[in-house]
């Protein structure tokens, strides 16, 4: 088979020159910094939403909340190992390939669990909107922890075929060794390439198609609803986000062949392009999911101010009393 056609070889080719960034100090300095302090940031965004749902055990005990805290604590999760990934390759450019398959596996589980989610939390909206009166039989705690197994066993699926498949095919030798720490690198493959497509291709379906049918029967039940339109409204607003979030999530298994091409074209930017990517994949999604529910919904915004507001009050003083 002609390489130049073939987009296995067209992909790892460009990984391959990507594999040892060339840089100014400078603008890799800089590239990192950013990196670090939006890490920082979100992190501590989502440390204090962990810590506002898991000081008020009411939260516990609705299923919109636990789903909410799932995606919260997989994006936190995925955001640090993604940003580690990005700040070592700068630091060692090669690591241990017995380190990095550990690192890349988590970090696969964790990108694809996050439209799993994101489908369970419009099934959930659904459920409430249009089955109001069954909810509570329909949508119980020990049915939401299920779901949540349910994603995690999913999620784990891929990266678990491609540790098999890499087992069965290749030395075990490859795993002593040191490697440019990139999924592409460590599960090289090619039955793994194309079983990912097929993989990625029902995935994305499945999510899409939930979306499109909740939504549209959260349309209908606001047509025919002639009370509580503002929460039947919230929840159509919840299901386009949700929409959103998934097309930014798709941008996580479309970009790398993308990617190929475009570095593939235009080597001498070939740093440039994957920073690029880098945000526009892993950084800017992770805003979405506070702003869902952190700002927009009114009980969990509610405690969360308060404990920001606490949380200022306490150190205040303390910086007064070191002053004296």
């Amino acid at each position: 088979m002609n390489s130049t056609l073939d987009p296995l070889a067209v992909h790892l080719s460009s990984q391959t020159a990507v594999s040892f960034p060339k840089d100014s100090f400078i603008n890799a300095l800089t590239k990192n910094i950013v990196a670090m302090l939006v890490w920082l940031a979100l992190s501590m965004l989502n440390g204090s939403m962990v810590r506002t749902f898991t000081r008020h055990s009411f939260f516990y005990d609705d299923p919109r909340y636990i789903m909410f805290i799932f995606m919260v604590v997989n994006d936190a999760v995925q955001l640090t190992l993604v940003t580690a990934l990005y700040v070592v390759s700068y630091i060692f450019f090669k690591i241990p390939a017995s380190l990095c398959c550990p690192l890349v596996m988590t970090a696969v589980l964790t990108t694809r669990a996050t439209p799993l989610i994101l489908a369970g939390m419009a099934v959930e909206r659904y459920l409430a909107i249009c089955f109001p009166l069954h909810y509570q039989q329909l949508c119980t705690i020990p049915r939401t922890l299920l779901l949540v197994a349910v994603v995690l066993f999913l999620s784990a699926a891929a990266p678990l075929t491609d540790l098999f498949i890499t087992l069965a095919k290749e030395p075990v030798a490859i795993f002593r060794g040191v490697i440019f720490c990139d999924q592409y690198q460590l599960f090289r493959d090619r039955a793994i390439y194309y079983k990912n497509c097929g993989f990625d291709a029902v995935y994305f379906s499945f999510v899409f198609l939930t979306l499109l049918f909740t939504y549209c029967k959260i349309m209908l039940a606001a047509r025919a609803a002639s009370t509580d339109l503002a929460s039947v409204r919230k929840a159509r607003n919840t299901i386009l986000l949700h929409g959103i979030q998934l097309l930014l999530c798709l941008l996580a298994f479309v970009v790398p062949s993308m990617q190929a091409p475009l570095i593939a074209l235009f080597p001498q930017f070939g740093v440039e392009i994957r920073y690029v990517n880098f945000l526009l994949v892993y950084i800017i999604p992770r805003f979405l999911s506070p702003m869902i529910y952190g700002f927009r919904d009114e009980k969990f915004r509610k405690h969360w101010a308060r404990q920001i507001a606490c949380r200022t009050n306490v150190v205040r003083p303390a910086v007064k009393f070191t002053q004296r």
